[in-house]
């Protein structure tokens, strides 16, 4: 049988390249190399496209961007031509390719930019498309969608950045109108917690809304939902699958960056400790979720379980960690998709959505 050709993509100009690094190398090591070519494309965090072909373990470390074999490559837009362009020079070479798994967090990787790059070159890709992405990466866009919905969340509110610059006693007026403190202040479009802040009063109010401004031009508001922290992996096109749901204990006030990546005190309970009647409840929320933003390939739906049994959806992350601590690839291994069967899995759901 003739070898696919895929190409991962990894790195990007976001605040999560390092991540992407990570999860990239998880992702190639595991993809079965008797069924597919890999062919590797490494984004700088200048947005430099480049062909590597050295060492995973290069990847995870950052050391691939000094590699001597490295050569400028884009994919180009253009159908017909169905690849990469690689320049050699004063010449090019077309790579054909048959998928694409964007390992790319965050802002121009999981966020539609991409996505729509891909549709353009005719190109199947793993995960979400265009407007899904686009969708899940705003935090104010799903509140919005998933409110419409029925689907209960956090109470929230937003505002524009450049709103509070000109009025922010306005702005500090109509968020304490809306939302007791202890208040969670986000940017809208920013991924792996990057800019959140708790907020106990005014004061760390408006130090939470500089911070989120560096991040996005416009903030989401939320209250504080006292409970578990639950994540839910789900796979699938028409009919998506969700998995056992896992709960997390983070090492840190809430579960921020640092503690998704580098803390290893954060803990993960696979299963959740909830009753087996919420966690069907959480899973159902999952799918719905999933479908009702239209969904494909691949997400995770995080969630909030209150002390009474009350369920509040947080967000759906569409390419979620695969590193030695994420919880996607943790919660499939649980439920009976593991390793290289689950990276195989999300390219076939590619070929079908294609």
């Amino acid at each position: 049988m003739e070898k696919k050709r895929i190409a991962v993509i990894f790195g990007g100009k976001s605040s999560e390249h390092e991540v992407s690094r990570v999860s990239a190398s998880y992702i190639i090591s595991r993809i079965p190399t008797d069924k597919y070519e890999i062919i590797n494309i490494g984004i700088t965090k200048q947005g430099k496209w480049i062909l590597y072909s050295g060492s995973i373990e290069n990847i995870k470390d950052g050391s691939w961007e000094n590699d001597p074999e490295n050569k400028s490559a884009f994919i180009s837009p253009d159908s017909s031509v169905h690849g990469l362009v690689v320049l050699n020079g004063n010449s090019c070479e077309i790579i054909k390719l048959d998928v694409i798994f964007p390992v790319l967090h965050g802002k121009n990787g999981e966020d539609g930019t991409i996505q729509g790059l891909f549709e353009l070159a005719g190109i199947p890709y793993v995960g979400c498309g265009v407007l899904a992405s686009a969708d899940c990466m705003d935090k104010i866009v799903t509140n919005t969608i998933l409110e419409s919905l029925g689907i209960e969340q956090a109470k929230f509110t937003w505002c524009y950045a450049v709103d509070y610059k000109k009025s922010p006693d306005k702005v500090i007026e109509q968020v304490e109108s809306c939302l007791d403190y202890p208040i969670f202040v986000k940017p809208s479009n920013a991924g792996s917690s990057v800019g959140v802040s708790k907020a106990n009063d005014r004061d760390e109010l408006k130090k939470a809304i500089v911070i989120a401004s560096n991040e996005d031009s416009r903030i989401l508001f939320e209250e504080t939902v006292i409970g578990k922290e639950v994540e839910c992996a789900v796979i699938g096109n028409d009919e998506p699958f969700a998995s056992v749901t896992g709960e997390i204990a983070p090492a840190s006030e809430f579960y921020d960056y640092d503690a998704k990546y580098n803390d290893a005190a954060s803990k993960l309970f696979i299963p959740a400790r909830i009753s087996d009647e919420t966690m069907e409840k959480v899973r159902a929320n999952a799918v719905k979720a999933y479908r009702a933003i239209g969904c494909t390939g691949l997400s995770r739906v995080d969630f909030f379980v209150s002390d009474d049994n009350r369920i509040f959806l947080n967000e759906i992350n569409t390419l979620p960690g695969f590193t030695s601590i994420s919880m996607y690839p943790k919660l499939m291994a649980h439920s009976g998709i593991a390793g290289s069967d689950l990276i195989e899995k999300l390219i076939d759901l590619a070929f079908e959505r294609a």
